[in-house]
């Protein structure tokens, strides 16, 4: 299982990890609650550095970092890659749309599942929405369900 998302923020950029702020320990619950531990999922970034005053990542940077994703990808050999916003998720879908239309459902990258979600910073900035939270955890249930599958 591999989660894939934008570029790194600040905590990230500080020590050197991918999701480590708040939107990292939101995901660590995630995939705790999702029976797995941090360290037996590939978490990683679509862009290495962080962009200059945290913004989106320009499609120029997107595609400097590309080689480096897709051999994360083919070394690591995930069933499943969750993308993790609208910027990982354009990297392995064709974006027909937003995330509330693509999320939720597989897309095959190669033989490999994808699955849009939320990023979890979303899912913070709308903190009082449960509906966003509820969206996220159907998502992670039909990655669970795929990767009971042998």
């Amino acid at each position: 299982l591999m989660f894939v998302g934008e570029a790194p923020g600040v905590d990230e950029d500080v020590q050197g990890r991918p999701f480590v702020g708040r939107a990292g320990q939101l995901l660590t619950r995630i995939i705790e609650a999702m029976k797995f531990r941090r360290e037996e999922v590939f978490i990683t970034n679509a862009v290495k550095c962080r962009p200059p005053e945290n913004r989106t990542p320009a499609p120029a940077e997107i595609e400097k970092c590309r080689t480096y994703l897709m051999t994360q990808v083919e070394t690591i050999q995930p069933r499943v890659i969750v993308t993790l916003g609208k910027v990982a998720t354009e990297i392995f879908v064709p974006l027909e749309g937003n995330m509330t239309k693509l999320r939720g459902n597989f897309y095959e990258f190669g033989n490999i599942l994808v699955m849009p979600t939320f990023h979890p910073s979303y899912v913070l900035r709308n903190e009082g929405n449960n509906t966003i939270k509820k969206l996220v955890w159907q998502d992670m249930q039909k990655v669970m369900a795929v990767l009971s599958k042998k």
